[in-house]
Order: structure tokens, then sequence, then C-alpha cells
């Protein structure tokens, strides 16, 4: 089962299936497809994450870009432009998974994207309304169901397929690259992805995965460690949730996790700092929003893969390399203010990053891959979801479907519609809260399970995907 946010990708995904692919292939597959189906949210010139559930190991890779290798004295990383850019990870960690872990190989995973790049794409109502929001867009936005094409992509792709990732880190598209960023052709030869050790907490019988720095999985990790004894109420959750953020933008940067962070004393000492009566105050300093895409497949023998891949803003940095078709991240602007900050920029460093694939195990096993796209959204997603699989027992599908909740700066909170009923009882409780017009800024998931012999799957209604099998 393959489970994403476009049907295209989905397609793809179980096609590599069909084709007697594993689960990296399908997911390849599929990863590949969104850059072209959802081309605002992700592409080759962004970072990827994943974590694998293999052959009875849990397995987690970081295909994180780094600043410049050389940065002049005083240099500032900003929002968007040549200065925000940071090395695209995305495709030297498609080839290693393809290699490690994949059957078909890499170049067969390509196929599906190049030739929807050549032959066009339908927008979706809200790939059309994200494209046109920003101004960092390249090229001219589609209306809702009008056909658009990425021919120059379809090119960088074919090379890549061709000539492996060094297409894309050596030579002509790297030149481009570097010319228009504040990147060097080396810092493009330079890179590598990371193999990583996954952390994992205890949780109400299952174990939840996630991965550590630089990404902001331990957040999600945080706030579930301090649920699991609070009461099983919205309050709570909200209150666990703006600990572990204020935790993780505190702490998180380009080095482990600081162990103290998921020390049983430390978690009880911060759970004692909520109470039932009022609402807290830790001010975290909310990551900006950004265009992010998961997905995740399980195949027949029961080995998974959860993927993430984003170019960070929609459009990222909005620098367009060459005639490469690549538009190039802005993960720079994810580090931190400041000389001190464990989080501040320097050379080869990468930053904060807000994109995480999670993923469950239970009984020793597999249960299954999950993720929440959306900037600061995802780790608060996390954390929705597994309480809703877990706490509340709700099939995949019901559980990405329910309404959520955001926190905000200090105590604000923004609520979906579905939670209007608890506006009195929060505010009363001294939470800044409200109900969000904004139908897309809580993020989109999805998630496939294992239930005895079968396969769950669900694709959140807020995107445009589905989950599919065989």
């Amino acid at each position: 089962m393959v489970a994403t946010s476009h049907p295209l990708a989905t397609g793809a995904g179980v096609r590599a299936l069909e084709r007697g692919g594993n689960a990296v292939d399908a997911a390849l597959a599929a990863a590949a497809m969104l850059c072209v189906a959802e081309p605002g949210h992700t592409g080759i010139g962004g970072d990827l994450f994943a974590q694998l559930w293999w052959d009875g190991e849990l397995v987690g890779l970081n295909g994180s870009g780094r600043a410049p290798g050389i940065l002049a004295e005083g240099a500032v990383a900003e929002e968007s432009g040549p200065r925000s850019v940071t090395v695209p990870g995305a495709v030297r960690a498609w080839a290693d998974l393809a290699k490690r872990f994949g059957r078909l190989g890499l170049d067969a995973a390509l196929v599906g994207a190049i030739e929807r790049a050549e032959r066009g794409v339908a927008a979706t109502e809200r790939v059309a309304l994200h494209w046109a929001a920003t101004e960092r867009a390249p090229w001219p936005a589609p209306g809702r169901g009008e056909l658009y094409r990425l021919r120059e992509l379809a090119a960088t792709l074919r090379r890549i397929a061709s000539e492996g990732p060094d297409a894309l880190y050596r030579g002509r598209v790297a030149e481009q690259i570097a010319a228009v960023s504040w990147l060097d052709e080396a810092d493009l030869a330079a890179h590598a992805s990371e193999w990583v050790e996954p952390l994992r907490l205890a949780y109400r019988g299952v174990e939840v995965c996630e991965l550590p720095p630089s990404g902001q999985g331990a957040a999600a990790l945080i706030a579930l460690g301090l649920l699991d004894g609070l009461p099983d109420t919205l309050h709570s959750r909200i209150e666990a949730t703006k600990l572990a953020l204020a935790d993780a933008y505190a702490h998180v940067a380009d080095a482990r996790l600081p162990e103290f962070l998921l020390d049983p004393e430390q978690l009880a000492a911060k759970r004692a700092l909520v109470s039932p009566e009022r609402a807290l105050d830790p001010e975290p300093s909310v990551a900006p929003r950004g265009g992010t895409t998961y997905l995740c497949a399980v195949d027949g023998d029961r080995n998974a893969v959860s993927l993430i891949q984003s170019t960070y803003y929609h459009w990222g940095s909005g620098v367009l390399a060459g005639d490469t078709g690549i538009v190039l991240q802005n993960r720079a602007w994810g580090f931190s203010a400041g000389d001190s900050h464990p989080n501040r920029l320097g050379p080869a460093r990468r930053p904060f990053h807000t994109i995480i694939p999670g993923l469950l195990l239970r009984d020793g096993g597999l249960w299954g891959p999950f993720g929440v796209m959306g900037g600061p959204m995802q780790a608060q997603g996390h954390v929705q979801l597994v309480h809703a699989l877990v706490d509340r027992g709700l099939d995949p599908q019901r559980a990405l479907d329910i309404p959520r909740f955001r926190v905000d700066e200090g105590k604000t909170v923004a609520l979906e519609a579905g939670l209007a009923a608890e506006l009195g009882s929060l505010r009363e409780l001294g939470h800044d809260v409200s109900v969000s017009a904004d139908e897309h800024g809580f993020g989109v998931g999805q998630c496939v399970l294992v239930e005895g012999e079968a396969l769950v799957g669900g694709s959140d209604g807020r995107g445009d995907g589905a989950a599919g099998g065989l």
C-alpha cells in the first residue's frame, strides 16, 4: 500500500509495486512524481528525510543539505533569495535509498515523473491556490484544472536517471545552482546523506519513532512523553505541545539531541508545570509555515518507508537555477538569530528542519508509517494523529480527518471548525483561542497500518491524495 497527498503520486507508487518493486521503489516513484504534481511544495531543489522498517530493523536517513562551507564574516541568512539556499539533499537521498534497499533502480523510479512533466499535469484547486499565493513562484500560476508542463525539470530528471545523482551535484547543473546562490560548486560536490539511528519513545503500548536532529521530531516525542501522565483533555494536549515546541526551538540544532529533553525526570518536572486550571505561556518561537509533501509505503514483506521532502516555503527561495527547472529551497532561513544559539548559522552547518517522518512499532514489530506535513504544524500533527490512533483507536482515515488545533505564539491557539465547541472552555482557562478561517493551516497527513494480514491506509482529506494498494 502507498499513501500520498496526490493521486498521481499514489498511482506511481502502486505501479512500482505492480512491477515487482518494494516499498522503497514505490516511495521513490511517488516522491519523484510529487516534484511534478506539487511543484510548489517539493522538488529536487529541496531536502528529504526518511525512516524505514526493514527486515526487522529501524533505519533513519537525514538527507538534508548544509550552508556554504565558506561564509563571509557577519554573513546572515535571508528569508528568500540566493542567501536563503542550502545544498539540496533530496536527489542524493533518493540514490542512497535506491542503492541500499531498492530493487528497480533510481532510473526506473523517475520514469513516471519525467513523462508527466513533459505531457502535463492538471492543477488541483489546492495546488493552484498555493501556487498563486506567493510571489516567489518562478512561473505563472495555473488555474484549477489547467494543464501545466515542466519540460526543463523533465530534462534534468532524465539526466539524473541516466547519470545518477552526480548529474545534480557535479557538472553543468551544479554550476547553474552555484551561479544563482551563495553556494559554491564544492559545497554541492561535498554533499552526502547521513544514516542515523531514530529516537524512540514508549507511549501507551506503542513505540513512537522519530528522527534525531536536525529535524524537530523530538518535539513530538517530548509532547507525547508529557501527555503520558496528564488527563486526556484537549487542554492537556495543547499544553504539552507548547512545552515541547519551546524545548525544540531552544535546543534542537545540527547535533545530537540533548539527552535531558527525553529524560523521565525532566519530563516529570515539565509535566508538573501543566495546570488543569490555566494556560501556560512558554512563548515558543514558532517556525514559519512551509510547503512540504509526505508519503508512506508498506510492501508485501512488511517493510515500510516513511518519507518526507520539501523546499520549505512554497516555492522555497524563489530562486530558479538557470534552465534546469530546479527551484532551490530556502532552508537557511531555518537558522536561529544570535551568536550563542545552538542553531546559529555557521559554515557547512545544517539548519533546524521542520520536516519529520514518523513510524509506529507495536509488539516489537511494524505497526506503520505516518506523517503530517506543514511547517511547525508537523510535530503538532504527529501528536494529534498518534493520540487519535492510540488513545481513541481510530482507523487511519478517521484519525487523519478529525479536526485539529495549532499552537502559535504564546497562548495563541487556532482551531479547525470542528473544534468550535471547545472555544468557551479553552478561553476560561486563559487560552487566546479562535476558529481559523484558513483551511490550509493544519497540515496534511498520510498513514498506513498493519492490521493482522491486512494493510489499512488513509490520506488526509485536507489534501488531494489517496491510499492505494494491491
